[in-house]
């Protein structure tokens, strides 16, 4: 395959991904700040879901005083932002049509499409009387790609390139998510039981913005706890958005496409890969969960630029 069209596969489905990720996060931050709190706490939130993407310096120089309208607006339909919803959706159809001849019929349809009815929902208003319902058509649109994808694209190397863009878009987000939640804490306050009642609804929202809350209910059948809340979404193998989950898949489609340059890639992977599958949440705490993750996503970074220079276009 062509390192142009295996470039355009692969951020396809990264752009497909990190819509349907600012979605999730932006779905939780609101239904959160409906909740009765001090507004300087809700303004932490705000800032957090920033942080997540590294946007923060970018809206404070665009905006200066922080807002949920202007945070809504910065992060779904500004075109100064390259992750904002529009931005991801418009690329990730600008990819699909350059290899138009690789993809399905259904799986170009479905991409145009949705950049079509993305323009007629902002349109519409919907994102100012219910920003819910716009995030659930995110997510649902984001599904239905992947599915078609699924069901019918043949299982060659372009299969493999949106397999491997989808994985590592979601575990750099997965690690996000977690590590602006446990910043700053220690160990002990993240073990302390007291801050169990408090925390319970920010646990489950996040735990809802991966999809994890039923999940979490299956695995532990108990009461939400952050280290199992890390646990779950670092270190178990059946969780779909867990980092093992993704890496089990970075694996396999790395495997799947290796050519003459890409061994070293393959052991960077492994490595990455071997760090997540033999550890214990406890050693992980220990050793201090916000190390854990700053390395975990400058590994990351570090791998997606590994594949593009094997595989794809390099990066500038």
């Amino acid at each position: 395959m062509l390192s142009r069209t295996a470039d355009h596969l692969f951020w396809m489905a990264r752009y497909i991904e990190r819509a349907e990720n600012t979605a999730r996060m932006l779905d939780v931050h609101v239904q959160n700040s409906m909740v009765p709190q001090p507004v300087e706490v809700a303004e932490r939130g705000w800032r957090a879901l920033l942080s997540i993407s590294e946007l923060l310096e970018a809206f404070d120089h665009k905006y200066g005083l922080l807002s949920r309208r202007d945070v809504l607006d910065f992060m779904v339909r500004d075109p100064d932002n390259p992750s904002s919803i529009v931005a991801c959706i418009e690329q990730a159809r600008e990819n699909a049509r350059a290899v138009r001849g690789t993809l399905t019929t259904e799986v170009w349809e479905t991409q145009n499409a949705t950049w079509l009815e993305l323009k007629e929902k902002l349109s519409s208003g919907v994102l100012e009387q219910d920003p819910a319902q716009f995030f659930e058509w995110v997510k649902f649109r984001s599904h239905l790609a992947r599915g078609v994808i699924q069901g019918t694209m043949l299982r060659d190397e372009a299969w493999n390139f949106l397999q491997l863009g989808a994985s590592l878009e979601r575990a750099d987000n997965t690690a996000r998510i977690l590590d602006v939640k446990f910043h700053g804490a220690s160990d002990k306050q993240i073990s302390d039981p007291l801050r169990i009642p408090r925390d319970f609804y920010y646990w489950a929202a996040l735990l809802r913005s991966v999809s994890g809350f039923e999940i979490y209910r299956k695995v532990y059948r108990d009461v939400i706890t952050p280290e199992r809340v890390a646990e779950l979404l670092m270190l178990h193998p059946d969780m779909p958005r867990s980092l093992l989950a993704c890496m089990d898949d970075v694996m396999f489609q790395l495997s799947e496409i290796r050519n003459d340059v890409s061994a070293d890639t393959e052991r960077f992977a492994g490595r990455l890969h071997a760090q997540l599958k033999f550890s214990r949440i406890e050693e992980i705490l220990d050793s201090g969960l916000h190390t854990t993750l700053t390395a975990f996503l400058e590994n990351i970074y570090e791998l997606g630029n590994r594949i593009s220079r094997d595989f794809l276009v390099p990066l500038a």
